[in-house]
């Protein structure tokens, strides 16, 4: 006997009822103006959004009656994903970079890791910072323990301690957060390029006036 196929379908987000699909008998109205209409049967309330061409739409289920609001129901959902879209773009996505060393890391490489560890911070990522061993070098974990504490301490105007030095398997790691001073200096500088773009260019010139015209000669 042949076995019905089972589907794993995503589970849906709650469902918007709209227009005929509001049974409930009388629902609270607000009209396509924002002006509260009160508490009315849903037929009238249909009745009074087919008359303005519109939808009427359950914009809060919770409430008893239901609030519905008329409206346009296919501009309401362009104007919800627009917006979902807008918040999406304007997250901030951490990403966590990594920094290598070894126990036999000199003082110059150390410090050109901590200035790469400086500028990834203040691009807003998170710093790993690992110290791997090799061989009879992990007898003596105190010269990671200095290096990573070098972190800790030329970071400290910048970065917290996520995750203090602890042993990884044969590697030492640290890991460190961008302050929330960081994070808000980005959201800050995002935001300023974003007015920005959106401003009219009047530094470019306007061609639709004569450009370098030649002076007037004078009369003799």
């Amino acid at each position: 006997m042949a076995m019905g196929r089972r589907f794993n379908r995503e589970p849906r987000g709650p469902q918007i009822r709209i227009n005929h699909r509001i049974r409930v008998p009388e629902v609270r109205v607000l009209d396509a103006d924002g002006s509260n209409l009160g508490v009315i049967e849903t037929g009238a309330a249909l009745k009074r959004a087919a008359e303005q061409g519109l939808d009427l739409v359950e914009v809060n289920p919770k409430t008893s009656p239901p609030v519905c609001k008329i409206l346009d129901f296919g501009k309401y959902k362009y104007e919800e994903k627009k917006k979902q879209r807008e918040a999406k773009r304007k997250q901030t996505v951490v990403e966590v970079k990594e920094v290598k060393l070894r126990p036999k890391t000199d003082d110059h490489d150390l410090n050109v890791k901590m200035r790469a560890a400086r500028k990834f911070i203040e691009n807003g990522n998170k710093v790993k910072v690992t110290c791997r061993f090799r061989g009879r070098e992990i007898t003596h974990p105190q010269i990671a323990q200095r290096q990573l504490a070098f972190f800790v301490e030329n970071t400290g105007d910048i970065a917290n301690v996520e995750q203090s030095a602890a042993m990884e398997g044969r590697t030492m790691a640290l890991l460190l957060a961008p302050k929330a001073a960081v994070m808000q200096k980005i959201s800050n500088e995002r935001a300023e390029r974003e007015k920005d773009t959106s401003r009219p260019d009047h530094s470019r010139p306007d061609h639709s006036a004569p450009q370098n015209e030649a002076p007037e000669e004078e009369s003799a």
